[in-house]
């Protein structure tokens, strides 16, 4: 005899009281703690348990009784089933006021310390198309709405979207994404259409078969589009055919790509770029000092702040955080593509960048080149095995540490090295305050948190930027 399924829990008149890293809101019920799909803080809600541990559960809205003062309709009719945008259905200024309260969270629980130096958030000019990138996904497993049915043999199953949160076999065929500005929408919905009428297969990921896998979409402050079809089976017709369309319907593309990739996995790092019309780069501008614009060459490889009018800003509060007076020795920490550092090249005496992947280090370089900047010097290297006692002796003691890790936040050893280090001043931007607020506590032996400034980066989403400005104890 089979195990009867649990029955789900329900809760009446639960008071939506926060909202939680990953989007959801936050409720309490019977010391219960749940988190709850699409609930906005002061929202009065009843709701159903669908997933129950021992101390908390995940849920969902069964009656909204009260809807809070947050609340407002969601502009996307992907809401709620695609991943992006999770806080469409709150205000703006209520998505400035959580992240804001998520970076103070993190910083006086975690790194305990005080934060009455923390700035209002810096909102985003733009919170809708304000995307530089995007990448869409071929499958032929299309996501099914309610109401579909999956033995229908007449179902078009292509789809040429976003995965489905949680499932790496299901994607989401988008209509209008609002992250991106035209042509984005026209380009991908025309290739989605043109390869439908023209029997070109879609991916099938459990398979490893079909022709269309990925398109990326790149557009950039300067007006320069690129665009690169991945293609996973194709034969050279399907190739020459797709690519010729491209380029014959969309003739304003700057730069036109495509790549086979065949390998189990979506990654193109380890990919042959192939040009079909253009060169293999398009441009990003920012002003810089002295009225000079810093052009930076971004190809399909190279990593870029996906909000270009925000990435000026952030930069921007990283050069006045560290207060140049001309004649520093910086030390840019994961500096990617050089961006940081080639955009603060005309404040310092020098810059020394060092990057883990070998590829953005060789950017880094070509960017130093084409704008001219002679006090760059850039090394690619785990930045635990190249940031030693000997590095430091041969490019000399840094006046200034900018640091920008990944989600993770910094190895142990990086820390413990920048205690050693002892640089004047530590600037530590971040796109996770959980683990900034980790190393935070470990550096705030030596130094002490002076500035904080939250940047908005990413509206409608739970993400934020923050820059720390640390100061060494003398």
């Amino acid at each position: 005899m089979s195990r009867s399924a649990k029955k789900p829990k329900f809760f009446e008149n639960v008071t939506v009281i926060d909202i939680a890293e990953e989007g959801k809101g936050v409720g309490k019920a019977e010391d219960f703690v749940l988190f709850i799909e699409k609930a906005v803080p002061g929202d009065i809600a009843d709701i159903e348990v669908y997933r129950s541990k021992k101390s908390f559960g995940e849920a969902k809205i069964t009656k909204l009784i009260k809807p809070s003062e947050y609340r407002v309709p969601a502009f996307c009719e992907h809401f709620g089933t695609c991943g992006g945008c999770k806080w469409q259905h709150m205000t703006y200024e209520a998505q400035l006021k959580f992240k804001q309260k998520a970076v103070h969270d993190a910083l006086t629980r975690i790194a305990k310390i005080d934060v009455e130096h923390m700035d209002a958030i810096v909102p985003s000019p733009a919170d809708r198309y304000y995307r530089n990138k995007l990448e869409y996904t071929f499958s032929n497993k299309r996501w099914l709405y309610d109401g579909e049915n999956r033995e229908d043999e007449t179902l078009d199953m292509n789809a040429l979207g976003f995965h489905i949160p949680g499932r790496f076999d299901k994607i989401l065929n988008i209509n209008h994404c609002y992250l991106q500005a035209e042509p984005s929408n026209d380009l991908r919905n025309s290739i989605n259409a043109f390869a439908r009428e023209n029997g070109i297969s879609y991916y099938d990921v459990r398979q490893h078969t079909g022709a269309l896998r990925n398109l990326i979409i790149r557009t950039s402050s300067t007006g320069e589009i690129m665009v690169i079809v991945v293609f996973a089976h194709a034969d050279e017709e399907q190739v020459n055919l797709l690519m010729n369309y491209v380029d014959a319907a969309f003739p304003n593309i700057t730069s036109l790509l495509y790549i086979l990739n065949q390998k189990m996995n979506d990654t193109i790092f380890d990919q042959e770029v192939h040009a079909w019309k253009g060169p293999e780069f398009i441009h990003e501008e920012m002003p810089a000092a002295n009225g000079n614009v810093v052009r930076f060459r971004v190809g399909p490889k190279s990593f870029y702040q996906t909000n270009s009018i925000q990435a000026l800003r952030l930069y921007e509060i990283t050069r006045d955080f560290a207060g140049f007076t001309g004649n520093e020795l910086v030390y840019d920490l994961y500096t990617g593509a050089g961006t940081i550092a080639n955009f603060i090249a005309g404040h310092v005496r020098e810059v020394v960048g060092v990057e883990y992947v070998p590829s953005a280090i060789e950017d880094a370089k070509v960017n130093s080149q084409i704008n001219n900047i002679t006090n760059t010097k850039f090394y690619a290297g785990d930045m635990k095995d190249v940031l030693v006692h000997e590095f430091v002796v041969e490019h000399g003691k840094p006046d200034v540490i900018i640091t920008d890790p990944p989600r993770a936040g910094m190895h142990a050893d990086v820390v413990a090295r920048l205690m050693e280090i002892e640089a004047d001043k530590i600037v530590y931007v971040s796109c996770n305050a959980a683990t900034q607020a980790r190393d935070l506590l470990i550096l705030k032996e030596k130094y002490d948190t002076v500035k904080i400034q939250p940047v908005d980066m990413f509206p409608h989403t739970q993400h934020v930027e923050n820059v720390a400005l640390l100061k060494l104890r003398k």
